[in-house]
């Protein structure tokens, strides 16, 4: 069985926030904030940063609904780089390669310093080569709220793209032009920041009751033309492979999770939105539809296909973080099975989450080592190309962790004997599956009595490790810079890995 993690933290850096201490949190500021808050509409950029006296050295958040469509980050980027407002720390949940823009904030010292969950584009080569003055802290989506809640990260305005505001305030991200669905990643900077702006394309008079985010926790609404291009919402292929590979691979992840005996009455899961996660869900589903089983939930990101197994009573539950397609967000707005939750709801470690009611989670790896640690962060060079996001929280949170991945991608073995960056510890994973054979990590004797009789191909991890070998060779170890550039946080803050600059 999986553990309470108790790791290290290296002398110098700020210490996590203990259970104790996050569960005494004073929730005074929260509290007098909505006893009387009044709001203030405008309709320029100009007049948010002078009325709330946006400067230097101050801590500024976003959240990423709208992912690779987000026009509000840049839009508050462009006016930090105009008044050139130093020294800022920035705290987006995401940052994506539609923030392009940041790169130039980095260069020119206006951003100095950095937290967020994932990081992908053109910003991630300019925080590789040691532009950011500071460090990057790449969090989890459950330990980016259990920061915020509990005053590690003290955000001094938070940015919210909403897609619809009503005149007394309130937010929702169902409808509109630029709906996005679920607003969970945005729920602990609205409740927690010391300045909350909704910024929206959609002011209607009353939105009755279908509020996101609560009028007593908002400061100020901005109306603008646009914010953002909800077509950038999309994530992953949102469709089922059709290559063979990735087939055979979701073909023995179902058949192993159904001799484990996961696949059953009132059963929990969360995959991701990847062409082989998605056609694990399909034979699992042809497996809900033979037997009459349905589940109790599925739960994080969820896309078209998650509605369709809820449309079909395949789940009494869709709890949804963020919405990974437009027919997942046009289901958040029509259908009661939908519901949304908040980051912290979703993956905090001491919010009781949906991550830990899980049976079993379907995870990918970008690699992979002998000890089942797992990397999605960087590629083999050292590249920052994503971000742990919900992987090591589901993985430690669900009863079952599965990771699946070919052996081998564009020739380079996808298991090392150790992966250059460590997202996920191996005491969180249980289960890899590649085409050419299932590995069970030792620590779970359990499954491996429970195998013991399968004619499953389960070898040790160190013989597909083996295989991978005699077909790519022995790949070069590449080195990586001296200059330490950030640091990789588990979801209770501890430090589990470092990112250092390119050579």
């Amino acid at each position: 069985m999986k553990n309470s993690l108790n790791r290290f933290v290296p002398e110098g850096y700020k210490p996590f926030v203990s259970s104790t201490d996050y569960l005494n949190h004073p929730r005074k500021m929260i509290e007098e904030k909505s006893q009387n808050n009044p709001i203030e509409f405008v309709s320029s950029i100009d007049q948010v940063f002078d009325n709330l006296s946006i400067h230097d050295g101050m801590t500024i958040s976003f959240h990423h609904h709208l992912r690779n469509g987000d026009y509000v980050q840049n839009l508050v980027s462009e006016e930090i780089l105009k008044r050139n407002i130093k020294n800022i720390h920035l705290a987006p949940s995401a940052i994506f390669p539609s923030n392009a823009i940041l790169s130039q904030l980095i260069e020119k010292g206006n951003v100095t310093s950095i937290d967020t969950d994932y990081l992908n584009g053109p910003v991630s080569k300019t925080i590789m080569e040691g532009k950011l003055q500071g460090l990057i802290t790449l969090d989890t989506h459950g330990g980016r709220p259990r920061k915020i809640e509990s005053g590690e990260l003290k955000i001094d305005v938070a940015f919210i793209a909403c897609p619809t505001v009503d005149q007394l305030g309130n937010g929702y991200g169902g409808i509109g032009e630029s709906a996005c669905g679920s607003l969970g990643y945005a729920i602990p900077d609205l409740m927690y920041a010391k300045k909350v702006v909704l910024v929206t394309d959609n002011l209607i008079p009353s939105l009755d009751d279908r509020i996101s985010l609560d009028k007593k926790y908002v400061d100020m609404v901005l109306k603008i033309d646009k914010i953002g291009d909800k077509n950038g919402i999309v994530s992953g292929t949102t469709r089922i492979t059709r290559d063979p590979v990735g087939l055979k691979i979701a073909s023995l992840t179902t058949k192993l999770l159904d001799e484990l005996g996961f696949i059953k009455k009132g059963m929990s899961m969360q995959t991701g939105a990847g062409g082989t996660s998605l056609a694990v869900a399909s034979y699992v589903k042809e497996l809900m539809i033979k037997r009459n089983i349905q589940g109790s939930f599925a739960s994080g990101g969820i896309n078209g296909y998650y509605v369709e197994m809820a449309k079909d009573g395949l789940f009494n539950k869709l709890y949804d973080v963020q919405c990974f397609d437009l027919d997942a967000v046009k289901s958040y707005n029509s259908n009661s099975f939908h519901v949304g939750i908040s980051g912290s709801k979703y993956a905090n470690p001491y919010d009781e989450p949906i991550v830990d009611k899980l049976d079993f989670v379907i995870l990918g790896a970008t690699e992979i080592d002998k000890k089942f640690n797992v990397n999605v962060i960087t590629d083999s060079y050292g590249y920052i190309m994503g971000g742990s996001g919900g992987h090591s929280d589901t993985a430690h949170g669900a009863k079952l962790t599965v990771i699946t991945t070919s052996l081998i991608k564009s020739r380079m073995p996808i298991i090392k004997d150790e992966v250059t960056t460590i997202t996920t510890p191996g005491e969180d994973i249980d289960i890899l599956v590649t085409e050419r054979g299932i590995a069970i990590n030792p620590r779970r004797d359990d499954l491996l009595q429970k195998l013991k009789d399968s004619t499953l191909p389960i070898y040790p991890i160190d013989e597909l490790y083996n295989q991978a070998l005699k077909i790519t060779g022995v790949p070069k170890k590449i080195s990586h810079g001296k200059r330490l550039i950030g640091v990789v946080e588990y979801r209770d803050g501890s430090i589990i890995d470092s990112l250092y600059q390119e050579n």
